[in-house]
């Protein structure tokens, strides 16, 4: 049994953080806090020509956001000596050795091996280079990079969620593990990182499991412990395809701009992959850090489903204090009065599912002047007339009620009754509600008339009757 877990998750800072990297994140983070362990953050930066500075800053920040918060820190690009050591060793022992192929050869023996059906993979051409001409080579300033010697052996391990899983080292080839001694690639930084580190689980997506018996092979060239590794399942669209951004693969600072709450897709992403076995449904961080192991992760890949996204997101906005709530509603309405946003804000909470969408549902409260089609005054059949003697009885009635008076209870005690007398309450009620709003659908019109008040609303309803004509 490993006495001290220490979980890393390790991003590349050539893009943003997406949903499929945040999942294995917060996996990683669960397992580690439950634990009792370290989570790592690495950013995997070696690759300086891709790597840019605004993306570590938005995979750090999303990460924030999210509530993941790392015990440890470190860059690859500060590492490079470390690196170079390993590197060298490998070089001396013969485990490593520089392979001058261009890119134009080694494709296109690529395309002839799969074009005859067989494996992809480096033909060894310079594998018994002399020492002699290898150092000339290099010496003249040939370009290469260094392959590791890969040996013909079987390669097994025990996935903590798969179980056991065997490759044949036959099939992989000599791999490419540096560009020179001073950049190493993915395989080899990795296997180095997590040893020094004392990684004591990987945790990552189905995805990586072709570089799980490279890095193996690399742990067992350098005299390395292995850590136990664990994948999981890929995240598939409704089609049951790759998950890709027509799905809804976007960063995780998209779904932060579009008004999706931390918790819930933290709730959301906990259950891609992952069962707790108990028909509940809302999951804090702290009820999925107490809840979560690794053996219920599923072995089948796990479908995104957005609705299901908005739904634990509608859910979680409903949970809100009505001020905080209106606090992050704030950005996306028009600079206005605090008490004004927190009363906007009460009437629709019940039906956002993204804090975004309430700059639609309430921007006419922000109109000097509303437009609309005259049609949408209509309620069924109703003639112009019919809706001009509406509005009429409106302006009347609503004239007679002072502003002390002017609350959507007595609103609705005084317009109710007369909405029923008529038979069908949409004769009334509808012309008043697209009068206020401009709108087919948006809160009652009760609620709307109180917050827009007294003078706003038969101004709303004399551009109303203007508009009929």
């Amino acid at each position: 049994m490993v006495k001290d877990i220490r979980i890393r998750i390790a991003p590349s800072p050539t893009g943003n953080l997406h949903i499929g990297t945040a999942r294995s994140a917060l996996f990683n983070y669960l397992f580690a806090k439950n634990q009792g362990g370290k989570f790592i953050l690495r950013i995997e930066d070696t690759d300086l020509q891709r790597s840019d500075p605004r993306f570590e800053k938005e995979i750090t920040e999303s990460l924030k956001w999210l509530g993941i918060e790392w015990d440890e820190f470190y860059k690859q690009s500060e590492r490079t000596e470390v690196y170079k050591k390993y590197l060298e060793k490998l070089l001396k022992e013969g485990k490593a050795y520089h392979c001058f192929c261009s890119e134009e050869e080694l494709e296109a023996k690529r395309q002839e091996q799969m074009a005859r059906g067989a494996p992809a993979k480096y033909n060894g051409k310079c594998r018994l280079l002399p020492e002699k001409e290898v150092r000339e080579r290099l010496r003249r300033g040939e370009g290469s990079i260094i392959r590791f010697r890969v040996p013909e052996k079987k390669v097994r391990f025990q996935d903590l969620i798969r179980g056991e899983i065997e490759f044949d080292s036959g099939l992989i080839g000599d791999f490419s593990i540096a560009k020179n001694t001073s950049t190493p690639l993915y395989n080899l930084a990795v296997v180095i990182d997590d040893f020094e580190g004392k990684i004591s689980h990987v945790i990552r997506g189905e995805d990586h499991i072709s570089n799980t018996p490279k890095q193996m092979l690399l742990q067992e060239a350098l005299g390395f412990s292995q850590p136990k590794y664990a994948h999981l399942p890929l995240i598939l669209g409704p089609d049951k395809s790759k998950m890709s951004k027509r799905h809804g693969a976007v960063a995780i600072s998209d779904y932060r701009k579009e008004g999706y709450l931390p918790e819930a897709l933290n709730n959301f992403m906990a259950f891609l992959g992952w069962n707790p076995d108990t028909e509940k449904e809302s999951f804090l961080m702290k009820d999925l850090i107490k809840e979560f192991s690794l053996e219920k992760v599923q072995k089948s890949g796990a479908v995104f489903n957005v609705q299901r996204l908005d739904y634990l997101n509608g859910y979680y906005i409903r949970q809100k204090p009505l001020r905080e709530l209106a606090e992050l509603c704030q950005p996306y309405l028009p600079k206005a009065d605090p008490g004004l946003i927190e009363k906007i804000v009460a009437i629709y909470q019940e039906r956002l599912k993204k804090l975004s969408e309430i700059s639609e549902l309430a921007d006419f409260f922000f109109k000097d002047k509303l437009n609309y089609d005259k049609e949408l005054l209509r309620w069924k059949n109703m003639k112009d007339k019919e809706v001009i003697e509406i509005l009429d009885k409106l302006d009347k009635i609503l004239h007679k009620i002072e502003r002390g008076g002017w609350t959507k209870e007595n609103l609705h005690n005084i317009l109710m009754p007369e909405a029923e007398k008529i038979g069908d309450r949409g004769c009334l009620l509808w012309p008043l509600r697209v009068a206020l709003t401009g709108k087919k659908a948006s809160a009652g019109p009760f609620e709307i008339a109180e917050i827009l008040g007294r003078e706003e609303t038969l101004a709303r309803i004399k551009q109303a009757r203007e508009i009929i004509k």
